[in-house]
């Protein structure tokens, strides 16, 4: 992992004195609301539906233990709402099968960072001085600048890859935090990046999306895609580069992004992202930034040319960790019960990676379990992964895009050991990749955004397929569920999708299929295609199951769902997904009423 600098570290504690200083201010009423909210969103702190957001920024996805314990202790000690704010939601909340709120939790988001939902303002402060001390904070989680750089989960231990990605994508943190040039562009900015065969980092969904890759010399570069994106628009990234050196992403990158500031639309929030501009735009906009970059290396003497004394650098820090084998005697007397090796095939299965170094693995934690919403992890978990991290994965963990922990560095005679004690703690349920392990946003019960609500959909569809025999069946399925246009549950990617829309002020799920993230599984990148008209909330575990059951029908053998959908086409399983639609006379009956709320902060998640 990366280890922060002095320099580093002095940043990250002004940064939090800053905000202090800003919100005793505010709260003495000195700073206005107006005044106070661009200081607290460039420090990831939101006004949701009922209470704070706070977005903690996780570069590239690494945690290390203590990290983890750390945003344990803030779930344990400051998500608690106020009774007024619990009194106030608890009318309105759709709990996940239980008659409480979930408080005391940390939320892993699809870009691999952690949110929590419920902290007071007045601990902002405090709360910012405890990620200090573990270098972490929320600077660029929020706000129209470059956003936090998202990568492979199985970064610098995959098999398949060409070149670890983790160091150039902190190069390209430190270059984009603050960068004087992007603080305001026309809209938030994504970038992710992949150094392996298989795209794990769905980068063609990304306003930037890069690729490691060696040209037919064998040099190390970059094919650079630009303009993906999902929202009411979903575009897949248009690639303007088949190969650029690797020391010049970063002065090609400052072109891509000074193009885009120049000619994003500002007058429209809805058309102001770079997907519009490359879409409105086409080659025009690939000459500009051609263009910028000649000016930018000729001219300028290429200011941010990577050396390779700085990678070396960099790279230093991302190095495979001194792992120390754990004693022979340890691992003996650890046995899988004869009644439990069933479960225990599938866990190495479906939650069990292979390795670049032979005697490893990448082992997923799964925190998709009926009773918590998707990306949900109460503070007990938190803390208990870090406890499995520090046994089984030389203390680093990595938050996955499927709202997961992966632990990367697990020798393979510990497995049976981890098995056993992940399954006690409720994290080896083995459906990585499955239906129920979904992808889902917070939705309407916390996103003042949110159109409808995400989190009972999740928990009615999980409560219908508890059976591990017919999910293992079903094989594998991305299901994403988003609460808005928005996309933060990235519906328009997942081979089922489901969308809450607003009509006449009721909640009600669009359905899409076909989606795919670029990913092995799924193939090419495309965005789902929308089955209409729109469905009641009730419907819609229905019209899941109608769907399947269509596939289980069709498939050939053991044909994935992906593919049997390709085979057979659209119009096959949307006739399957119409026949489960309720009689009109009925569907006012299931609608749920849509949640009523003032979003005070308009940058979306």
């Amino acid at each position: 992992m990366y280890q922060y600098t002095d320099f580093d570290r002095q940043f990250i504690q002004s940064r939090a004195a800053q905000h202090r200083d800003q919100l005793e201010r505010n709260l003495a009423g000195t700073l206005s609301d107006d005044e106070f909210r661009p200081l607290r969103l460039q420090n990831g702190w939101y006004i949701q539906r009922h209470a704070p957001m706070l977005r903690v920024a996780v570069p590239y996805g690494e945690l290390s233990t203590r990290q983890l314990r750390v945003l344990a202790k803030i779930a344990r000690e400051y998500d608690q709402p106020s009774k007024q704010v619990f009194d106030t939601a608890i009318g309105t909340q759709a709990t996940w099968g239980t008659t409480h709120l979930p408080i005391g939790y940390g939320h892993f988001t699809t870009r691999q960072n952690v949110q929590f939902n419920w902290i007071a303002l007045k601990d902002s402060a405090d709360v910012m001085d405890l990620l200090a001390t573990v270098d972490m904070h929320g600077i660029q989680t929020s706000g129209n600048c470059i956003r936090n750089i998202t990568s492979d989960e199985l970064a610098g231990v995959a098999p398949d890859e060409i070149a670890d990605p983790r160091p150039f994508a902190e190069i390209m943190r430190q270059w984009s935090t603050l960068h004087p040039e992007f603080a305001f562009l026309p809209r938030k900015f994504k970038i992710a990046i992949t150094g392996a065969t298989e795209d794990r980092a769905a980068t063609a969904w990304h306003d930037v999306g890069l690729h490691l890759i060696r040209n037919e010399a064998g040099e190390l570069g970059f094919k650079v895609l630009v303009g993906g994106g999902m929202g009411r628009t979903p575009v897949i990234g248009t690639t303007i580069r088949e190969f650029l050196p690797w020391n010049q992403i970063m002065n090609f990158l400052e072109a891509v992004v000074r193009v885009y500031n120049r000619w994003g639309r500002r007058d429209n929030a809805y058309k102001a992202r770079i997907k519009i501009l490359v879409k409105a735009e086409g080659q025009r906009y690939i000459d500009e930034v051609e263009a910028e970059y000649q000016q930018i290396i000729t001219v300028d003497g290429a200011p941010h040319t990577i050396t390779q004394a700085e990678l070396d650098r960099v790279s230093a820090s991302f190095v495979p960790p001194a792992l120390v084998k754990r004693a022979q005697t340890a691992t003996k007397t650890v046995a899988v019960p004869a009644d439990r090796q069933a479960d225990y095939a599938r866990w190495l299965k479906q939650n069990v990676a292979t390795h670049q170094n032979p005697s490893l693995r990448a082992v997923t934690l799964s925190f998709k379990r009926l009773g918590q919403a998707p990306g949900d992890a109460d503070a007990d978990q938190i803390d208990t992964a870090a406890d499995l991290a520090e046994e089984f994965s030389a203390g680093e963990v990595r938050v996955t895009h499927d709202q997961n922990l992966l632990l990367p560095w697990v020798h393979v005679d510990d497995l049976p050991a981890l098995w056993i004690a992940a399954s006690h703690a409720g994290l080896a349920r083995s459906n990585i990749r499955l239906l129920t392990d979904m992808i889902a946003c917070p939705g309407g019960d916390f996103c003042a955004l949110a159109n409808a609500r995400s989190i009972p959909i999740a928990a009615s569809i999980t409560e219908r397929y508890q059976d591990m025999d017919e999910l293992h069946d079903l094989g594998e399925i991305d299901l994403h569920i988003s609460g808005c246009i928005n996309s933060c549950g990235h519906h328009h990617s997942g081979h089922i999708g489901v969308l809450g829309v607003d009509k006449d002020g009721r909640e009600w799920y669009q359905i899409s299929l076909g989606g795919s993230d670029g990913s092995r599984l799924s193939g090419t990148p495309v965005p789902g295609k929308v089955v209409g008209p729109s469905f009641s909330a009730s419907e819609v575990p229905g019209v899941i199951e109608a769907v399947l059951d269509s596939y289980r029908q069709t498939r050939n053998g053991r044909e994935t769902f992906i593919d049997t959908f390709k085979r057979v086409g659209f119009d096959t399983f949307k006739a399957a997904a119409n026949s489960a639609r309720l009689s009109d006379k009925h569907e006012e009956l299931h609608t749920l009423p849509k949640h009523t709320g003032f979003a005070k902060d308009k940058q979306e998640a």
